[in-house]
């Protein structure tokens, strides 16, 4: 972390502090209903407010389109995040011009004040330099807490860092930290999981991991192009038939590479694609033509067990089969609670990522466990496939 300047050098009494967070959680009438990326903020806007500086939140929150709308605002958020700091947020209807500057004037050191959408301005996904300098007038530092942000180069997570003397927030830190230990200089055996629908989705990635890593072990929906590339009939299962030579070059890169790549040896397998639908398992040569393949099976599971022990670091983005439905699940519940309880022993290194790998890890009760679990999932899909981050570029001391 010595590349990037952190909190721990900042001096923020009285100052202006401008803080980049997350705040673009799942709502459902109003409430939010997930709150993970609020608590992970918590640390960074306490650390500030108790040192004496005034906490000013930039965010964004959906997609607007052509300006302000009530749908897409920030406005619900403040009492939010309010609620999990244990401490008043205020709020204010723009994010720049006189309404921010008059809300942010009001302020006295410890205070903290949520602007609204910064999406609500085109100059902010353009990262237009009037709107950067627009932002930088109402802060006299900048703090990015926001690594799910950081792949964009946007305005509140790149252009203002320019402008502002920028500091590394404490779970933006995490992050970097977490994932520069697992990446760049891991303890070996390195090993991947990656799963999810779509080879085409992770191509990069996969190219990326096949030269990194000891060990890449392939799940989900892309297991089946896979193995449909090595001749296997996969039925009506989830295949790209367009990436079977893709799929073929990644298999040639990684024994290039000498990269132990763990395909499925045995699937679960149904009819049809519901909770509690009729299946079985077979070995990966048995699929029937009207089956699907929904989950890992048994021997595939003992498989992966076997690679997690040799492993000592582990990187895992994407689930094994149908985790929201059982008995589709099992797989990566088995998968997750040895990772799990491996990690818990202190014999591996376990960071986690992206949107269904958090949910599913959480579902099987695994994800306390892990060394770390990132909140993003573009951002940590594209450093995973190697790729500088803008937003984390711009923080380098």
């Amino acid at each position: 972390m010595t590349a990037f300047k952190t909190l721990d050098t900042a001096d923020v009494s009285s100052k202006r502090v401008l803080v980049r967070v997350d705040l673009n959680v799942p709502m459902e009438n109003g409430r939010v209903t997930d709150t993970t990326r609020i608590d992970r903020i918590l640390p960074t806007i306490h650390e500030i407010s108790r040192k004496g500086g005034k906490v000013i939140l930039l965010a964004h929150f959906g997609r607007p389109k052509g300006g302000p709308d009530v749908e897409n605002s920030l406005k619900p958020l403040a009492a939010a995040v309010s609620a999990h700091l244990g401490a008043p947020v205020g709020f204010a209807n723009d994010c720049i011009g006189d309404v921010a500057a008059v809300a942010i004037g009001a302020m006295k050191p410890g205070d903290v004040l949520l602007l609204e959408n910064t999406r609500f301005h085109k100059g902010e996904e353009k990262n237009d330099p009037a709107f950067v300098a627009e932002l930088a007038k109402l802060g006299d530092l900048y703090v990015n807490d926001a690594f799910s942000a950081a792949h964009r180069a946007h305005a509140s997570t790149e252009g203002i860092a320019h402008k502002l003397p920028a500091y590394a927030g404490r779970t933006m830190q995490q992050e970097i930290e977490a994932i520069s230990k697992a990446l760049e200089n891991p303890q070996r055996p390195l090993a991947a999981v990656v799963g999810g629908a779509k080879v085409s989705t992770k191509l990069e990635l996969l190219g990326n991991l096949v030269k990194k890593v000891d060990i890449l072990i392939i799940g989900g929906g892309m297991a089946n192009t896979f193995l449909a590339a090595q001749g296997k009939k996969v039925g009506k299962s989830l295949c790209e038939k367009d990436m079977l030579d893709t799929a073929r070059n990644i298999l040639d890169a990684g024994r290039a590479a000498k990269c132990t790549i763990c395909l499925p040896v045995d699937v679960v397998v149904a009819k049809e694609f519901k909770a509690h639908a009729a299946s079985r398992v077979v070995d990966v040569d048995h699929v029937g033509d009207d089956e699907m393949i929904l989950d890992a099976g048994p021997k595939s599971v003992v498989e992966i067990e076997r690679l997690f022990e040799v492993a000592r670091t582990l990187v895992w983005n994407g689930p094994f089969g149908a985790f929201e439905m059982e008995p589709f699940n099992a797989g990566t519940n088995a998968a997750a609670n040895a990772a799990a309880k491996l990690t818990k022993a202190g014999k591996l290194l376990s960071v986690a990522g992206g949107g269904d790998t958090v949910a599913a890890l959480n579902q099987a009760g695994a994800g306390e466990d892990f060394s770390y679990i990132s909140t993003a999932g573009g951002a940590f899909l594209e450093w995973l496939e190697g790729k500088a981050l803008p937003g984390v570029e711009a923080l380098r001391a």
